[in-house]
Order: C-alpha cells, then structure tokens, then sequence
C-alpha cells in the first residue's frame, strides 16, 4: 500500500497541530452480511483505497437519526457491524492508523470502558459522537462519555464532530477542545462559507482563551443522483440553493459535484492557510454505489496532490 506507516504518523500530526492530515471514511459492511460476504466487501474496499496516500482510515458508527428528522429516510436505516469489531476481526491487512467512531448513546458505560482500556492508543483514534437530537434516550452522554475517557484512556487522542450550519458551533468546539478533543472531523460540507464562519470564529474564540486551536477535518463528499442529494439533505448538510439546482439540472450530477467539492477544498485550503488554522480533509461516499465510490476515491487522490502529498492520478 502507499505510504505505509508503523501507525503513529496520524497520532503525531494531529497532536502537533498539523495541517494536511487526509483521512478516507467508509461505512463497515451490514450487519446482515454473512462473514463470507464481509471478506469480500472488505478485500473489494482495501483494493480500492491501496494507491491511496492517506494518513488513515475513519469508520463511522450507523445510528438511527430517525429522532432528529422525521421526514422519510432517503436510503433505509440497516443496522452495520460495529466499527471497532469491524477494525478488529476483518481489517487485519489495513496497516494504517484508524479513526473509530463511537455513538455513544448506544452503548452502556461498561461498555464504553471496556474499548477504551482494549484501544491501540498507538494505531486508533476516537471520535465521540453524541445523541442525534435532545429528547433521545441514551445510555450514555457525551460529558459521561468525555470523562470516561479523561479517567481510563487520557492517551487514547479524541476528536469530536463540527456541524459548520449549526449556529454558536465554534462555542460548542472549545468546549469539546477543554473536555479533551484533540481534534475535529466536520459533518459533510457543500458550503464552503459557512465552514469559513465556522472555524473563523473557533480561531478567534481560542485567541480570545489563550488557547491553541486543534485541527477541524472537513468532510467532502461527492452526490452522483438526485437521491444522494436528498440523502444529504435528510442528514442535515445545507446545500446551497444554487448548488441544489445546478446538481438536479446538471447533465452529469457527479461531475458537476465532484468539480464542486474540488473548488471548495481549494477555498477552505487557502482560507485556513491564511489565518493560520489547522486543517485537513476526510473524503467519503454516503452512497453505496460503485461510481460513487470511484469518483470519492478519485478525489481522495486530487485533494492529495492539492495538499502537495503526492502526485495526482
């Protein structure tokens, strides 16, 4: 595989501080697949991200979201293996760091400490993600599972999710970056703007604290029909009136995306660079086709020479 590492190389970049940090995001096979089925989407998946120069690998934890938007799943909700199981029975040739994803309100405490004492600190990251709206029930909270880590794993590095529409949101970082985020991956992002606002305020809100800003990764993710788009939608990213149309009346609805995602990569890149914030990318598909996938793999590769990693495809 391509830039091989002895799994630290992630763990120092974003306890640096550094920028350019690459990750490429997938979603672990259904629950349903028989083992059988899961080798083969795992080997079908690893053959695709070898030429990859990426610092690491993120595997999301699936929840039910049906609580924050009642509106009709564009894509069914099915349940996917845990991430952290995944990572341990079926990822063994994967060499690389990986960021695991934890919903936490699915999990009772014990459980939560259990991963956390097992945790590579060496290879794995974290990522806590909380309750998808306020009236969920929950087994355990964000603050609970914050301190949890705090008193079993301190040097287990944890990041923590940024909704760049979400008004007060850089308030929202520093408090996660004081609860002992070392870092901050973005929910998928088609307005470059308000991820600009974003971590514009987060800057000037750590300035104003006398504290150091962490990294924010932004999520880039291409649309290839108007179903992903809808997708993207019920899941809360804010699409630009103007894009939503240009992706709906577009010829090729994955070009036009694709193209989009490029010009917004290079304007977070230059915008970051100049106020002197951290920054790197995670590129995913929420869509499980194959072109899809071709297209996000593709544009892991563009955004790798854009960050002057390597040489483009």
């Amino acid at each position: 595989m391509a830039n091989q590492s002895d799994g630290t190389d992630l763990r120092s970049r974003v306890a640096d501080a550094d920028s350019g940090v690459l990750l490429f995001g997938i979603t672990p096979p259904r629950l349903s697949n028989t083992p059988e089925r899961i080798r083969e989407i795992t080997a079908a998946t690893l053959a695709r991200l070898e030429s990859l120069d990426v610092d690491g690998l993120a595997l999301y934890d699936i929840d039910d979201e049906s609580d924050r938007n009642p509106a009709q799943r564009p894509f069914p909700y099915l349940p996917t293996i845990d991430p952290a199981v995944y990572h341990a029975d079926y990822l063994g040739k994967w060499n690389r760091p990986v960021v695991v994803y934890r919903c936490v309100g699915k999990y009772s405490r014990t459980e939560l400490r259990t991963w956390l004492r097992t945790a590579d600190a060496d290879r794995l990251l974290g990522v806590f993600v909380g309750a998808s709206s306020k009236g969920k029930a929950v087994r355990t909270s964000l603050s609970e599972a914050q301190d949890l880590r705090r008193d079993v794993r301190p040097d287990l590095l944890l990041g923590g999710v940024a909704i760049t529409e979400r008004p007060e949101e850089h308030l929202r970082l520093v408090a996660k970056q004081v609860a002992g985020c070392a870092y901050f991956i973005s929910q998928v992002i088609y307005s470059a703007d308000a991820a600009k606002s974003m971590v514009s305020d987060y800057y000037y809100a750590c300035r104003e604290r006398d504290l150091e800003p962490r990294p924010v990764l932004f999520t880039l993710s291409v649309c290839g029909s108007v179903k992903t788009l809808a997708f993207l939608q019920w899941l809360g990213v804010d699409v630009p009136r103007w894009l939503e149309n240009s992706l709906r009346h577009a010829d090729d609805t994955l070009a036009e995306s694709y193209q989009h995602c490029l010009a917004n990569a290079r304007d977070l890149i230059g915008f970051c660079r100049k106020l002197g914030m951290p920054f790197g990318f995670l590129v995913e598909s929420v869509s499980i086709r194959k072109v899809e996938i071709d297209a996000s793999v593709a544009l892991a590769h563009e955004l790798s020479r854009l960050l002057g990693r390597g040489t483009p495809l």
